[in-house]
């Protein structure tokens, strides 16, 4: 990629989501025609930056940040601030200034973003196979990134804290654009400043580290996302990275008694197995739990520290190679993004009925992937992109032994983890109880209402699961379907079972719960501050079960959260807040 386009990528990359953060023209002329024409000159301004040349960026910007500080002018002396106070249209004032505000606010950071983005594209990019001769250079602008990006979340608050409903529908709406276009921004900062800062280190800026990293099979579904079917050592060491070894996950001797001790609360709810045995490991949702399990049988069989452990699956592999295009395997056959996960998680399975040749196949499949990712050469909007959609959905989770590392990952999707905060919440957690691959063809929905503000500071709220075994109709390989819980028992060709368990807010009560609309009594037990409602979950071929729960929520100013386990098929998922007062903006909804 020729050098002033990867320079463009850095300002693009972060500057056109907030193209529409200005779009605020339309309302009333009494409100100031004049600031509408400053915003939308500032709107138009850096929406055609994308076809800018990289010397054009900064005089681009510059003109910008005039036009967006003429606006906050105009809306700064008396007589605005008269109108803001006045009975009518005070609302209105208010919010076009706190639209200006945010316009100047936004042209400031993403100069000062610009100036420390050309400094990086002069290293020469995101190619992977110089990524060494980047990183001092991403060192060096993380404290940009990271003032950047705490800039934009305040101005976000600001504006947010404005009028909502002025009365005028056009700058209402404009308004609304505009926080969602901050979202937007701010997401990328904030991807970029945590880049900035944990992954000079990471990838061994500072000296070697060396991972454990888990290959999950996301077919048999567990906590964290899939059983363990493979693992490798990941060894970084300045920027070069490659994979010291390749194993089946039978490559860690089995042992009996544990190597970790995660509390009395999760012995409780999971047994002791999860700490000595691979296979169910990751039972939990929250990866450290994993991470340090892994690390901890890694060290007791070879004596050698480990800095960190890391999980992926066969969907994150896809998204990988939409970027590095096509392997090729030993004997011949393409691995692509459009077959490796069928190809992982259900042609093999068909191919191979011998286990060890199967994980022979997957691990061919991993080290053709691994050893051609440093030689690949990668445009970096489309890396930038990838990373963020496949941190989003947790198809890579991140655990590093360093406290200060952890605490930054703990602040962002990469780290897996279970928050303890008092926020609506939702969570639905499924593992595979039948030992097969079944749940390759499990589809997901999850429906959250929030009901009504009480006045006892409550509300009542709906949780509406859906299970759908689409297996298909057919013959299905024997090891893939097949029944580990009830072996000696007859079960339709296809059926699974699986320990079904919703994660609830923080603080809430269980108000009842249906199974396929007929009442029922589900396991209460809590991990990590959330109440945990399960239940064990026959499910048919061509199936499906439904979940109701509802719940007494306490009352916070969170918006909801539902996060999504990481398997095959995406979950479908819909929250619907109730328009009385009591909805404090958009959930957080991973698909």
């Amino acid at each position: 990629m020729r050098a002033d386009k990867r320079r463009r990528f850095v300002t693009f990359g972060l500057l056109v989501p907030a193209a529409g953060l200005v779009a605020a023209g339309g309302w009333s002329a009494y409100l100031g025609r004049n600031v509408q024409v400053e915003l939308q000159a500032t709107k138009d301004i850096l929406a055609g930056m994308r076809e800018s040349e990289p010397r054009q960026l900064g005089e681009a910007l510059a003109r910008a940040r005039l036009h967006a500080h003429e606006a906050l002018r105009l809306t700064s002396g008396p007589d605005w601030s008269l109108i803001s106070r006045s009975p009518v249209v005070g609302d209105g004032a208010t919010t076009v200034r706190g639209l200006a505000e945010a316009a100047a606010e936004l042209t400031e950071v993403l100069t000062d973003v610009h100036g420390a983005g050309a400094k990086l594209m002069a290293s020469g990019g995101f190619a992977m196979g110089d990524i060494h001769e980047f990183l001092p250079h991403l060192e060096a602008a993380a404290p940009t990134l990271d003032t950047a990006a705490g800039r934009i979340a305040a101005a976000r608050a600001r504006l947010a804290a404005t009028p909502a409903d002025t009365g005028l529908a056009t700058l209402d709406a404009a308004r609304g654009t505009a926080l969602h276009e901050v979202d937007r921004l701010s997401g990328w900062l904030d991807l970029a400043a945590d880049a900035g800062a944990l992954l000079p280190p990471m990838l061994g800026n500072d000296g070697p580290r060396r991972y454990f990293l888990g290959f999950q099979t996301n077919a048999e579904a567990r906590g964290t996302g899939g059983l363990v079917g493979a693992f490798g050592i990941l060894k970084t060491d300045r920027g070069k990275f490659g994979i010291e070894r390749l194993a089946a996950n039978s490559g860690l001797e089995p042992i009996s008694r544990p190597v970790v001790d995660h509390g009395r609360a999760f012995r409780s709810r999971y047994g002791e197995s999860p700490l000595y045995l691979l296979a169910n490991s990751n039972l939990s949702p929250h990866f450290p739990y994993a991470a340090r399990t892994w690390t901890a049988l890694w060290e007791r069989q070879t004596h050698q520290r480990l800095d960190g452990a890391i999980a992926t699956d066969p969907v994150g592999l896809s998204y990988l190679l939409q970027l590095i295009g096509p392997v090729t395997l030993p004997g011949g056959e393409k691995v692509t993004a459009d077959n490796v996960i069928d190809l992982t998680e259900r042609t093999a399975y068909e191919r191979f009925s011998n286990q060890w040749a199967r994980k022979r196949f997957l691990i061919t499949i991993a080290t053709a992937v691994s050893e051609a990712l440093p030689r690949a050469s990668i445009d970096p909007a489309a890396l930038m992109s990838t990373l963020s959609r496949i941190a989003e959905e947790r198809r890579i989770q991140i655990w590093s032994r360093r406290d200060a590392e952890q605490k930054r990952l703990a602040a962002t999707p990469l780290a897996g983890e279970l928050p303890r905060r008092p926020e609506p919440f939702a969570g639905l957690v499924v593992n595979n109880s039948g030992g097969n691959k079944l749940d390759y063809y499990l589809k997901r929905s999850l429906e959250y209402e929030l009901g009504p503000c009480r006045a006892d500071g409550t509300r009542v709220s709906r949780v509406r699961v859906g299970l759908f075994n689409d297996v298909p109709r057919g013959k299905l390989a024997p090891y893939a379907s097949g029944r580990l819980d009830s072996p000696n028992r007859h079960h339709a060709r296809g059926s699974n079972l699986l320990w079904v368990s919703l994660f609830a807010s923080v603080g809430s009560k269980s108000g009842g719960m249906k199974i396929d609309g007929k009442p029922a009594n589900l396991f209460r037990e809590v991990e990590r501050s959330h109440p945990v409602y399960s239940t064990m979950l026959e499910l048919g071929p061509r199936q499906t079960r439904t979940l109701e729960f509802l719940m007494l929520e306490p009352v916070t100013a969170a918006p909801p959260r539902v996060p999504v386990q990481p398997l095959v098929h995406p979950q479908r998922t819909q929250i619907i807040e109730n328009p009385d007062g009591c909805a404090f903006g958009a959930g957080q909804e991973d698909r």
